[in-house]
């Protein structure tokens, strides 16, 4: 076996695998048996004439050579991607297949709608949309972009700001009519929370006055989630108050089924920001879905500017 024994889908299957750390992850995603992932691996390896991974029982890692010839990969593949997309013209930057991942109940109530929106005008392109809250490592999951709330601290993935999410205190006026309504942050520790038990500082509210005075008081209760999905239907249920992001409780206080509590305090905003893995931000149809998501994130409920 030579060099001209390099294809471009040895390459992409390498490339997988060392961002993964498994052959049958690998397998799962390209739809292929594990036996075709590691044939693969084992002609590229002949081909260029060092071993570039080395296996255990319970992970694949690279080699020094691996991790040197990965890099030149990334760049290689990226290039072929995006020489594609200019050789097609308008029409490369209109198919291939996008991969997101998404704040869960963000993506189920909001984007999924903004993205069949964007299909309806790029009607080639796919959308792989993973809903999840954990903080996932966007080039092991072979993510190109994700949207996430809070706080983001990963300096290797461009960031782009996209607003501040307004949240505030909401119940339903089931739960209202029988333990009364607070007057004052100070009377919230008598009352039920619902609590994101995948938050940390949970047990204590940060509210801000309507003079801007900050306030921070102990907040528990019987129910804790770690799904905002279920933190709502535990709020329209009537289990208790809770600090919700406007989006996700809007059309509920439209109907009535909840309503604002203290409404001259409101927990702070949290930042919404959109991660983008830099080896896919050159793609056009990655570019596209960035900017066509910019645009259009403003418009849903209680997401303000960026600071």
């Amino acid at each position: 076996m030579d060099r001209s024994d390099v294809t471009l889908e040895r390459m992409r299957t390498f490339v997988r695998v060392a961002e993964r750390g498994s052959l049958s992850a690998v397998a799962r995603e390209f739809g292929v048996g594990q036996s075709t992932v590691t044939r693969h691996l084992r002609e590229l390896e002949e081909a260029v004439g060092v071993p570039l991974l080395s296996r255990t029982t319970r992970r694949v890692t690279m080699t020094d050579e691996g991790s040197h010839y990965y890099a030149d990969c990334i760049q290689i593949l990226r290039l072929v991607e995006q020489a594609n997309d200019e050789a097609r013209g308008t029409r490369g930057a209109s198919a291939g297949t996008i991969r997101i991942s998404c704040t869960a109940a963000l993506g189920v109530l909001h984007v999924s709608r903004l993205i069949f929106a964007f299909q309806d005008r790029y009607p080639d392109i796919g959308i792989d949309l993973s809903l999840t809250d954990e903080r996932i490592d966007l080039v092991r999951e072979g993510v190109d972009i994700a949207l996430r709330l809070g706080p983001l601290s990963d300096s290797s993935i461009k960031l782009r700001a996209l607003g501040q999410s307004r949240r505030l205190l909401v119940a339903a006026p089931a739960y209202l009519a029988a333990r009364g309504r607070p007057a004052v942050p100070q009377d919230l520790p008598g009352h039920e929370g619902i609590r994101m038990s995948n938050i940390a500082g949970s047990d204590t509210l940060a509210l801000q006055g309507p003079d801007g005075e900050r306030h921070t008081v102990p907040f528990g209760g019987r129910f804790r989630v770690d799904h905002g999905l279920a933190a709502r239907e535990a709020l329209v249920a009537g289990r208790g108050i809770a600090p919700a992001h406007h989006w996700l409780v809007d059309d509920l206080l439209t109907t009535g089924r909840l309503e604002v509590v203290l409404p001259d305090y409101a927990p702070p905003p949290i930042p919404l920001s959109m991660l983008i893995v830099p080896e896919r931000a050159g793609i056009a149809r990655v570019r596209l879905l960035v900017d066509f998501l910019a645009e259009r994130i403003g418009g849903i409920p209680g997401i303000g500017k960026p600071r």
